[in-house]
């Protein structure tokens, strides 16, 4: 499962080198100067926004906390827009419309293919849009379990203002596909800062007016009144409509122009359409397993007592937001980084260069999420508490396991993300969607045991388990769909031996990180109860204390190991530094 639109997810695509004949040492070097200098770009846009959205999650937190009906009931209404988009576009975008652009603009009438492309997907999204605004209250009941009459009402009301981003969404994916098919990445990557300033400003104002998560009342829902209501879930929405509309000013200054053009011919949907079908069928599974994930989420929650808080849905999104940091600051830059090239190379049968491409991105991730990995696993509870200082002790003990359990199918999600490109760039929609089968399957069944099995205390814990071991599967099955399409070659060789020296220096460097954390004082060392700033530095120096002895440690036995793919993840890091 991949979280929604990543830029939230489900995410992007683009170019590093240009495709030819099998790749020399030359051109390897050329593709490899290309991914670094390509994906610091994009890394750069993704991490301003990131920060940005690690400060606008803090005021929301300070404002509805994590924990709660209140933040539940918006929670799951903020989430329905990326879900919704991954079922009804989303997919269908990524698989479709990222290729079909691609041979758009190398068309002899490009301008005209390119405006009917859009038009008809705006207008598509468009109206999608307004029919599941207009049944919001029947998508909030589908997406809940145990709420009481109140709760659901709330969450309704939320979720009227907060659908509406779904064509924003729509908007912002369509103008960042057409920058990037023409070599303008960073645009795509620094949009989302527009979105952190506009919700940090009407958080801002919802604080100052109304209050936040330390008030007692705040889960009194006798309390939340129409401009309460509307000012915390229209800030959400008014900040994606920014994040879409601000790409068109680059996109205007380089000269494009969107005429509105409706039609169908002569824009090669034709031979897409078993793959929009056979993808929009493969989202749909997927998102089921999420449908079902937050059902169970939401009855954990709603069975916290006076006494007890239990994690939800709210507690889960915390997690995953921190999870996600590492795949959207470095995993996507660098597959989007390659994503086009290796579309260009499928289009004109250069399978040899798909391969190189595939492989290179596979190990360069590699390098990084199995260290991260390692990183999220120890200092879960610090990082929680430096990300999310607005959530307390109890919120920050809720989310910490949570996120643990998590960590470990980070390490395939950033492999599962590249090869599905893969697969689009070959226009196969069929065989993602018969993988996607077992790993709902699992996610489900993990799910369903946790029901069975476990306390409610422990449902979403399970729940990031059951995640992560849907990740394992899909990684596992793309790879053998590759391998065979691919001529029987995937690189495995190099691939696997790049993943056991990192697992064993990731190993050695998570013992010297846990050893550190336990001689600083562990969980106890956080400073909760003296206010969110305190959190916020208590949780900074035990991670960059804890988490500065693991990179070291890890830098250096990897030296050690020849992986010399740390060189060409660091590489541009440290000429820019040095400049």
């Amino acid at each position: 499962m991949t979280a929604p639109t990543d830029p939230a997810s489900d995410p992007s695509a683009e170019a590093a080198s240009g495709p030819g004949a099998p790749e020399t040492p030359t051109a390897a070097a050329s593709s490899g100067s290309s991914l670094g200098r390509n994906s610091i770009v994009m890394a750069a846009g993704t991490a301003a926004s990131r920060l940005g959205g690690l400060v606008r999650n803090m005021m929301l937190v300070a404002a509805i906390g994590s924990v709660g009906v209140v933040a539940d009931a918006f929670d799951v209404a903020n989430k329905l827009p990326n879900v919704l988009f991954a079922i009804l576009a989303g997919g269908m975008l990524n698989a479709v419309l990222v290729p079909q652009i691609v041979k758009a603009f190398r068309a002899h009438n490009a301008q005209e293919r390119v405006d009917k492309l859009l038009t008809i997907s705006a207008v598509g999204i468009l109206a999608i849009t307004a029919v599941l605004t207009g049944g919001a209250a029947w998508v909030v009941m589908l997406y809940t379990d145990g709420w009481s009459a109140e709760q659901l009402a709330l969450g309704t009301v939320f979720a009227y203002w907060c659908i509406p981003q779904l064509f924003f969404y729509g908007l912002y994916t369509l103008l960042g596909q057409v920058l990037n098919a023409r070599e303008q990445f960073g645009p795509f990557m620094w949009a989302p800062v527009a979105n952190n300033v506009v919700s940090v400003l009407g958080f801002a104002i919802f604080l100052a007016v109304f209050g936040g998560a330390a008030d007692t009342g705040i889960n009194d829902l006798s309390e939340w009144d129409t401009p309460r209501t509307i000012l915390l879930a229209g800030t959400a929405t008014l900040g994606i409509v920014a994040q879409a509309l601000v790409l068109l000013v680059p996109l205007l200054r380089s000269g494009f122009r969107w005429n509105f053009r409706l039609g169908l011919r002569g824009i090669g949907l034709r031979s897409a359409g078993a793959v929009a079908l056979w993808t929009f069928a493969a989202v749909v599974l997927e998102q089921a397993g999420v449908l079902y994930l937050t059902r169970v989420a939401a009855e954990a929650g709603a069975a916290s007592t006076a006494t007890e808080s239990f994690a939800g849905n709210a507690s889960y999104t915390q997690a995953l937001l921190i999870y996600l940091l590492p795949h959207s600051l470095v995993t996507v830059s660098i597959a989007t980084a390659l994503f086009t090239g290796i579309s260009k190379a499928a289009q004109e049968g250069d399978t040899d260069r798909v391969r190189d491409d595939l492989s290179l991105g596979l190990r360069t991730i590699g390098v990084f999420t199995v260290f991260a990995t390692a990183a999220l696993v120890v200092l879960a509870g610090p990082a929680t508490a430096f990300i999310v200082p607005t959530a307390g002790a109890e919120g920050t003990a809720l989310i910490a396991p949570v996120l643990v359990a998590l960590s470990f199918g980070l390490v395939p999600l950033g492999g599962m993300a590249l090869m599905k490109w893969v697969y689009y760039a070959y226009e196969d929609g069929r065989s993602v969607f018969w993988i996607t089968v077992p790993s709902t399957v699992a996610l489900v069944a993990g799910l369903v045991a946790a029901q069975l099995w476990l306390e409610p205390q422990y449902w979403v814990v399970a729940a990031g388990g059951a995640y992560a071991l849907s990740n394992w599967i899909t990684v596992l099955l793309r790879t053998g769909g590759l391998k065979r399409k691919l001529g029987g070659r995937l690189d495995g060789g190099r691939i696997f031996v790049l993943h056991v020296k990192t697992l064993l220096a990731a190993a050695v460097a998570g013992g010297a990180g846990w050893g550190v954390y336990q001689l600083v004082g562990g969980f106890d060392v956080l400073s909760f109860g003296q206010g969110w700033v305190l959190t916020m530095l208590s949780g900074l120096w035990v991670t960059a204390a804890c988490g500065l002895v693991m990179l070291v440690v890890y830098v250096l036995l990897l030296r050690l190991l020849r992986v010399r793919e740390l060189d060409r993840l660091l590489g541009p890091v440290l000429a820019r530094l040095r400049r």
